[in-house]
């Protein structure tokens, strides 16, 4: 890429900080555009609101790329103020990003928006491919308008991609971490049924990924940016059992998911439903995952 900087929009979390650790370990430059410019963050931050185009809009000026990974964490109680905050942090990046771009001189020639999986909703064991229809309830109803005001925005100038991103697996982050910790203390059974599927991707696939998605022309559109083989949720939890050294837990029942999950104020959705995704359109362009399958996945982020 000419020039070699490019712009993270919300950058500051794990997955914007895990990218940015890969571009500037390429020597490529990187500004972030964060609410908390004052954070300790890797890269050059960039105070925005998220919301208004401000002086941050120069720094899009003559970048390689911009990607979006702006939005409030889903990781909370629906209260009503909640999910306004969910929606708008959404809907307003995008929408700032897409006004702030259309006045650049020199606009970045690809923008990519980190969208959701979630979009699908709770389809059980029906195999979604990028033409799978949307679901239904509000999670699926935030990704529907999220990816439209994407979609809607008018750059002529800048290719668009969005990337539907499933669960990330990576160290020292995300929701692996957290998951680890309960399969080592003899708490990593199955969650309910089990048969709920996790559509997961190691975090070096999608930095991969990321990356091919600014540097390739023929990217656009919209993708499934999880890996080829997705598992309920009773093999993954076995299969990070595993990796783990720990042979058996119990299984936790669906009403104890849910007393947990109220008392660690968060939803029993984000646990006991999942989507079964595959990435059609990247194999079809010839992506190829180093970590296709979940053992070497976990084997080498645990190891």
């Amino acid at each position: 890429m000419t020039p070699r900087r490019v712009v993270l929009a919300g950058g500051s979390g794990f997955l914007g900080q895990c990218f940015a650790k890969e571009l500037l370990a390429a020597g490529r430059e990187v500004d972030i555009l964060t609410r908390s410019p004052g954070a300790n963050v890797l890269g050059r931050a960039v105070a925005w609101d998220g919301l208004t185009v401000g002086g941050w809009g120069r720094v899009l000026e003559g970048a390689a790329a911009v990607v979006n990974f702006t939005g409030k964490s889903v990781n909370c109680r629906y209260t009503p103020s909640n999910r306004r905050e969910i929606l708008e942090s959404r809907l307003g990046s995008v929408e700032a990003l897409g006004r702030a771009l259309s006045k650049c001189t020199t606009p970045p020639p690809v923008c990519v928006q980190a969208a959701s999986l979630a979009i699908y909703g709770n389809p059980g064991a029906t195999l979604c491919d990028e033409t799978a229809p949307p679901g239904s309830g509000f999670s699926v109803e935030v990704c529907r308008r999220w990816e439209e005001a994407f979609n809607n925005c008018e750059v002529p100038s800048t290719r668009k991609v969005l990337l539907r991103i499933g669960f990330v697996l990576g160290a020292g982050g995300g929701a692996l971490a957290p998951l680890a910790r309960l399969a080592r203390f003899g708490l990593g059974g199955r969650a309910g049924s089990g048969h709920q599927y996790i559509s997961w991707l190691h975090i070096a696939d999608l930095n991969r990924l990321l990356l091919w998605a600014i540097e390739s022309d023929d990217a656009v559109g919209t993708y499934n940016a999880t890996g080829p083989a997705p598992v309920t949720n009773a093999e993954f939890m076995a299969t990070l059992r595993r990796a783990v050294g720990r042979p058996w837990s119990p299984p936790v029942p669906a009403w104890m998911v849910k007393v947990g999950a109220w008392a660690m104020r968060t939803e029993p959705e984000l646990v006991l439903t999942g989507r079964r995704c595959i990435p059609r359109r990247l194999i079809a362009q010839g992506f190829k995952f180093t970590y296709p399958g979940l053992d070497a996945a976990l084997g080498d982020i645990l190891k």
